[in-house]
């Protein structure tokens, strides 16, 4: 379903519950949504700020979205409340991944994401729409792609190709309220996005009305930050990191970014996101960030998504402590350390298609660093841990994943169909506290294996 701002806004200004609720029946019907029962507690405050507290059953597979976006969480400068899904949300059906809420919004995720920055280089269009439906059939509702994508290489004429080719599902499927979207505004220093221009209030506008056109909606769901224009010690640049090189003084950085959270408001007003979030960023920018939007009243950070694996856990630490605190949940990408956690790269194999076959046709080879001899030490003893304990290697890196208690969702990625079956038959897997224990010895015998 396409969100149409006007006409939500013009149901909004007088809707109660019943007219969300028919809103939602309307909007299954019309699309064919499979039904499933879901037992919500919502708290809906209506125009004169009476709340009443309604239990409701048999909502679409989509309706709290689609009520969600229905009751203004679209429209900021109405300042309209998101129906509340309780955190003890029970469902059975076909959606029965546990949902989590990304930061202090109404928006809940499966905690799994469906990565999408393969897709137009190594997922053709017609698989990357085949995972859309399988994903979505599995009980992923949350979806991650960005401007630059795809990447593997990233060029200056492929460049918005993935949203391209997810707006195109969205019009073919008219599904677009099953999903959760959320796309990123590169940073400073790509070539091949605007010359390589920092994040700005020049940039902001344009850029999200490309992605819209290009996703072939009216809302970007979350809207995220690539990298941040000062600098990051992501990208293994932890090493060597020194933020003194950025050329920009702390004035500047705050005075950009306060620029950017005007521009960002104006976009709430407008309807055209509803959350934000930050990528490949550190605790002191986050914070910074957070205070800026309690003193202006901005869009406050939701997410932050950086890298996350068994062989790479930088943020357990300040960052953690941030998440805990200030109700920043974590989206973890490369869970799988670019494929390093299914064995596949072990003893110098480099399995025809894969991602490492592809970096080395382009001049790459080390998987962006990661590619070392202590990460390949590490890497076995993972894989002992899970062929003693009878899992999946691909399964317990992702369910440990979701152990960790800052953790909103994992982002994964599959270039094949047959990539995608093997994570998702493991979306259900917990681990004992026996794997857990081993996990811990391992990680202090192989900590930051690159």
């Amino acid at each position: 379903m396409e969100y149409r701002r006007d006409e939500t806004a013009e149901r909004r200004r007088g809707a109660g519950w019943g007219d969300i609720v028919a809103f939602c029946e309307w909007s299954r019907e019309q699309k064919g949504r499979n039904i499933f029962q879901i037992r919500v507690s919502v708290a809906w405050h209506e125009a004169r700020g009476s709340p009443s507290v309604l239990n409701c059953t048999k909502l679409g597979a989509s309706d709290v979205a689609c009520a969600g976006a229905f009751g203004g969480a679209r429209l900021g400068a109405e300042q309209a409340r998101m129906p509340r899904v309780s955190e003890h949300t029970e469902t059975t059906g076909n959606w029965d991944m546990k949902m989590k809420r990304l930061g202090r919004t109404d928006i809940m995720v499966s905690e799994l994401c469906l990565g999408t920055m393969t897709f137009g280089t190594q997922t053709p269009e017609h698989d990357a729409h085949r995972q859309l439906d399988l994903a979505l059939d599995a009980g992923l509702n949350f979806l991650d792609t960005a401007e630059m994508y795809p990447v593997n290489p990233v060029r200056a004429e492929t460049v918005g190709r993935s949203e391209e080719i997810i707006g195109n599902w969205i019009a073919k499927s008219g599904r677009r309220a099953d999903y959760v979207v959320a796309t990123k505004h590169s940073g400073e220093g790509l070539d091949a996005v605007r010359n390589g221009a920092p994040i700005s209030g020049a940039t902001l506008n344009s850029t999200i009305e490309g992605s819209l056109k290009r996703l072939k909606t009216d809302c970007i769901d979350l809207y995220q930050f690539h990298w941040p224009n000062r600098g990051s010690y992501c990208f293994r640049r932890n090493w060597d990191y020194d933020p003194g090189t950025s050329g920009m003084t702390r004035s500047d950085v705050v005075a950009n970014m306060e620029e950017v959270m005007e521009g960002l408001k104006a976009q709430v007003d407008k309807g055209n996101i509803r959350a934000f979030g930050l990528s490949n960023d550190s605790a002191w920018g986050t914070a910074q960030w957070l205070a800026l939007a309690e003193k202006t009243g901005g869009p406050r950070v939701s997410t932050i998504q950086n890298e996350y694996s068994l062989l790479y856990r930088m943020y357990d630490t300040d960052l953690a402590e941030l998440s805990h605190y200030e109700d920043v949940g974590l989206l973890t990408y490369s869970p799988l350390a670019t494929g390093l956690l299914t064995g596949k790269y072990q003893n110098g194999q480099q399995p025809e298609g894969s991602r490492l076959a592809v970096s080395l046709e382009h001049g790459g080879g080390d998987l962006g660093g990661r590619l070392t001899a202590r990460a390949g030490a590490a890497v076995a003893a993972y894989l002992e841990i899970a062929e003693r304990h009878g899992l999946d290697p691909v399964h317990m890196a992702l369910a440990w994943c979701n152990t960790r208690p800052f953790m909103a969702s994992s982002i994964f990625g599959a270039t094949t169909e047959a990539q995608l079956s093997r994570i998702l038959a493991g979306k259900d897997v917990t681990l004992t506290d026996a794997v857990l224990a081993d996990i811990n010895a391992a990680h202090r015998a192989h900590p930051m294996p690159f």
